[in-house]
Formats: C-alpha cells, structure tokens, sequence
C-alpha cells in the first residue's frame, strides 16, 4: 500500500515543483527586465560623439542583445500568460504607433536604416510588456522590480567613488560646463534626471505597497542622484509630478489629478515652447525665470517649428531629419546659441513627433501616449485594488508629460525614458481593464 501511495504522490510532486520553478524564473525575469530596460546593454559609456549618422546608434550590441531578450520574452509569455491577456497587450493603439511609424520610414533618406531603428524599438517593447505580464500578481511585481532597482542604485553608487570618469561628468569633455554633474551609467545628466526620478516615483510605490525599507532605500537614494544632476527642471518637475498624485489621491479624485495635470501641461507648454510663437509668453517667462531660452532650447525649437512646416503631412522620417546629411550640409549660423548642424533631437517630444510623423501622425502619436492614458486612468480609478500602480503609472505619465516639453524620447529606440513612459501606457491600459493578475491561473 505504502508502494502504490509513493507512485501517487510522486507524480503530484513533480509538476508543482516544476510550476513553482516557473513561477520564480518568470518573476526574476520581471524584474531583470526593468533592470535592463534601465541599465541598457551599454552602461559607463562616458562621454559620447555621435558620428553624425542617426542610421548607426542602434549598434550590433543593441541589434542582437535586445533581439535576443525580445526572444526570451515572448518565448516565456508564450508559455506563462493567459491568451486572453497577450491579446489586450495587442491594443488598438500600439498598432496605430506602430503603423504610423514604419510607415514614417518611406519619408526617410534611409528607410532600411531607420526601419531598424523602429523595430528596435518594437523588440523593446517586448520587454516592457514582458516586465508586467510575467509576475503572477502585483506582489509578485513589486518584489522582483524593488529588488531590481536597488540594485541598480547601488551600482551607480559605486560608480560614483570606482569609475568616476564615467558616472560623473568631466570638465575636459565637450560640454564642460557639466563638470561635477552626476549622470551615472547614462550618457548626460539631462537623461539620468528624468530616468531616476521615474525611480523615486517607484520607491514611492514600493513603500504604499508593502515593501517599506526597499521603498524608503529607493526613493531616498534616487532623489539625492536627482539633485547632484544640476537638472534644474527636472529637479522642479519631480516633485510636482508626485504632489499631483498624492494630493488627488489624499482626497480621493482621480478627476481632480487629470484636471489639475492638464492646467500646469498648458502652463508649462505656454512658458516653454510656446515663447518662441508669442513676445507675450516670452516676457513672462522671463519674468519667472533667471534663462527664458532654457540654455538656447528656444534657438533649437523655433529652427525644428520651421522646418515642420516644410513637410507638414508626412513628416522627414524616422531619425531622419537631425544629424542627417541635408542639416550637416547647411551653413552655420553664427546668430544662434546652438549650431543646429550638431543637434541630436528638437529637446522637444511633442515637436520631434511633429518633425518626424507630420502634424497628422505626431498628433496621434501624441494623443495615444500621453491623453488616452488619463483616460486608463479615469477607468483605473474604479478598481481600489489597482490604485497604487495606477497612480505610479499616472506619475510618470505626468513626469514625462513636462520633461517632454524639454527632452525627446518617442520611439527612441532603447532610451531609458522612452522605456519607462510606454511602460506606464502599458501599464494604465492594463489597470482600466483591472488585469492586474497578470498570467494564467
């Protein structure tokens, strides 16, 4: 009898320790994803030339490392995630991103170059959906991702005292001015800023949602990186973004967060970009703040507004108007604070999707990242189980609304920014349809 039990129980055995296996091997993905979508494959590069041809950033690390994780992803929410929940990853509005984007492509000067940097940042997408769908519950999330994140906080940690010449910036580089500025695996202080402030907004979730001491780490740790990126917007930005939420929160008006997040979205866009289109707001910017050209941005975005409107439907192309050979081949203009010739992006989200889509598929784009997600959020605000990542989700949305105004990052390939944004797209769509159990049951 004894013999006939040991064959039932054996059996039973087996697949619940090969279940439970899975189960670790899908959240230690989770978060060694956002560890990457972070980190990147090519973290301390230092100081960094671009070689004047948007084509080549995408480089064969990039190329075969997120390929090679896109695979890994989809090979394991293949097999962990229920059908249904891949099928609502798939919404309406990626395919429209993605539509428009590729075809963007045709427009450009180089339409296989840049076709490989969209499916780039296809593949990353993978990832980023992976990072959700993977863990079995939000539990489950935060403690792969808390653990993730730290890590990666200690690491630049020590960069800062090991490797110093590439976490902080130098005063024999180009831009000298910046010596001193921490920017840790990043490239620039003015990525670092906006990447580890979307990580005090994390450590924030962390700490409303039961992992207290990892939570307090975090936000502590990413803060005090904030502050010695001289970031002077993003620094004002952050706290804004998280006064928002919690505010609206504290009161229990989801409404309230959307309405008041749209008055400072009109506002900062009235003292930022839109000074180059009126003397009025200019005069008013200057009369808040110390630079109202925002170190010459204003130079950058009235020359990228011009050049909208040369093609107004369709756009320049994917990575195909900055640094390609028809903005090197012009001449200086000595008059302007910045030599266009060198300028990788407009330093504006919202005019580099105009730029690159035309006004009609930069205006989608633009509604499907940043306008459709308040309405997720509206949805989300329904389920009282989903409110901490919803409203973390609504942070960063909010953060990147106004970092946009100063900085580019749509469909930037792998960009840490541009990652962290469509993980919060992602992320609100999930929280609307109340799909926070991620994976099949």
């Amino acid at each position: 009898m004894r013999q006939a039990d040991a064959r039932i129980i054996i059996p039973q055995a087996a697949p619940e320790g090969a279940a439970a296996m899975m189960r670790a091997a899908t959240t230690f993905l989770s978060g060694f994803g956002l560890f990457i979508m972070i980190f990147s494959l090519n973290p301390f590069m230092g100081d960094v030339v671009s070689d004047g041809n948007p084509g080549t950033t995408a480089n064969v690390v990039n190329q075969i490392g997120y390929i090679g994780l896109g695979a890994l992803f989809i090979f394991f929410m293949l097999a962990t995630v229920a059908p249904r929940t891949l099928l609502q990853l798939v919404s309406p509005s990626w395919l429209i991103i993605f539509a428009i984007a590729y075809f963007s492509c045709m427009q450009s000067y180089d339409p296989a170059a840049s076709a490989r940097g969209v499916t780039l940042s296809l593949v990353a997408m993978l990832i980023v959906a992976g990072v959700l769908v993977l863990p079995r519950s939000e539990k489950e999330f935060v403690e792969a991702c808390a653990n993730a994140v730290l890590l990666l906080l200690v690491i630049n940690y020590a960069a800062l005292v090991l490797l110093p010449e590439r976490a902080i910036h130098q005063a024999s580089a180009l831009e000298s001015w910046h010596a001193g500025y921490w920017r840790g695996h990043l490239s620039h202080k003015n990525v670092s800023a906006p990447v580890f402030s979307v990580l005090a907004m994390f450590g924030i979730y962390c700490l409303r949602s039961g992992a207290r001491l990892r939570g307090w780490a975090i936000t502590l740790l990413a803060v005090i990186f904030v502050l010695h990126t001289g970031s002077k917007t993003t620094i004002g930005f952050l706290p804004l973004a998280i006064g928002i939420v919690l505010c609206g929160s504290a009161i229990r008006s989801a409404g309230a967060i959307v309405a008041v997040h749209l008055c400072f979205a009109a506002l900062v866009t009235c003292l930022t970009v839109g000074t180059i289109y009126s003397p009025g707001l200019h005069a008013m910017t200057a009369a808040v703040l110390e630079d109202p050209t925002f170190t010459g941005r204003d130079a950058i975005w009235q020359f990228a507004s011009e050049s909208i409107a040369a093609h107004p439907w369709f756009g320049h192309g994917y990575a195909s108007f900055w640094q390609s050979p028809v903005i090197r081949g012009m001449e200086a203009n000595f008059e302007a604070d910045w030599d266009v010739r060198g300028i990788v992006s407009a330093h504006n989200t919202f005019l580099d999707a105009l730029l690159t889509f035309g006004i009609p598929g930069g205006a989608v784009m633009i509604l499907l990242l940043f306008v459709k997600p308040l309405i997720d959020y509206l949805r989300a605000a329904r389920h009282s189980g989903s409110r901490n990542f919803s409203e973390f989700c609504m942070m960063v949305i909010i953060f990147m609304t106004y970092n946009g105004m100063m900085e580019s990052f749509i469909l930037n390939r792998a960009d840490p920014q541009w990652m962290l944004l469509a993980l919060a797209v992602f992320g609100l769509n999930m929280a609307a349809h109340c799909n926070l159990r991620r994976s099949a049951d």
